[in-house]
């Protein structure tokens, strides 16, 4: 695992990360910036209606491009400043390179929403296979633009599964069943959570009445396909807009 440019993180939020396989990041996001966020997604998702998340249908993913129960946005790099933090914030860029190695880039920058009564998945990894090298290849993150509880579908994740030698398909006998070690995602609207994304994670099943949203910043290593091709995706205003630093991660 790499060790470089990990200055951001504390010592045992770095142990964390590696032991159980998950950090907290804390509040990276204020009130301004989630109410100036949910405006923009309010906006995205009225435009594109059933047109949400094509750019995923168009990579081929076509398991995260639609989801019953739940909404969907996808190549969010290119639909307004207001998510560049999402992928450019320095306490972020730390644990994905601790993970990944200085040289990661971006794969993939989306919005879920689980709906009332809907967003439960199984457990799954967000690689299709366990690690079977001493490096891993993709890292992913978890943006809180709603309080995250028990009731409204918070994710779920095992500790330390990202060192297990088997995926939940191959291990678990019903993968959509709760898991005696599972561990709930919860906080508060502008926390961010890290995740080796080879640890077992999957959304829970939103029972309250509203809809509850985040953002995933989903990493991979340099030398990995991207989840969605930036370089391609990418528009000259966004181009212009952002600086030499931030392009490179595309």
């Amino acid at each position: 695992m790499a060790m470089q440019n990990s200055s951001e993180l504390e010592k045992n939020e770095l142990e964390q990360l590696e032991t159980l396989g998950y950090v907290a990041l804390g509040q990276l996001l204020d009130a301004e910036a989630l109410d100036c966020i949910r405006r923009r997604i309010e906006i995205l998702l009225a435009a594109e209606q059933n047109h949400a998340g094509v750019e995923l249908l168009d990579s081929r993913n076509i398991r995260h491009a639609k989801e019953e129960g739940a909404d969907r946005l996808a190549d969010l790099v290119n639909k307004g400043a207001e998510f560049e933090t999402c992928f450019t914030h320095s306490k972020l860029l730390a644990g994905m390179r601790h993970v990944l190695g200085t040289n990661c880039k971006l794969s993939s920058l989306n919005y879920r929403s689980a709906r009332p009564d809907g967003g439960e998945q199984k457990l799954h990894v967000d690689w299709h296979e366990a690690i079977t090298a001493p490096e891993f290849i993709v890292c992913n993150s978890i943006w809180l633009l709603d309080d995250f509880t028990e009731e409204n579908g918070a994710t779920r994740l095992i500790p330390r599964s990202h060192l297990y030698p088997k995926i939940p398909d191959q291990e678990l006998e019903d993968p959509w069943a709760k898991h005696p070690h599972e561990e709930l995602v919860t906080g508060e609207a502008g926390n961010v959570f890290l995740f080796n994304a080879y640890l077992w994670h999957g959304g829970t099943r939103n029972r309250s009445a509203r809809q509850r949203r985040a953002i995933h910043s989903y990493f991979c290593r340099h030398d990995q396909p991207q989840q969605t091709n930036q370089l391609k995706l990418l528009t000259e205003e966004t181009r212009q807009r952002l600086p030499a630093d931030s392009l490179k991660l595309l």
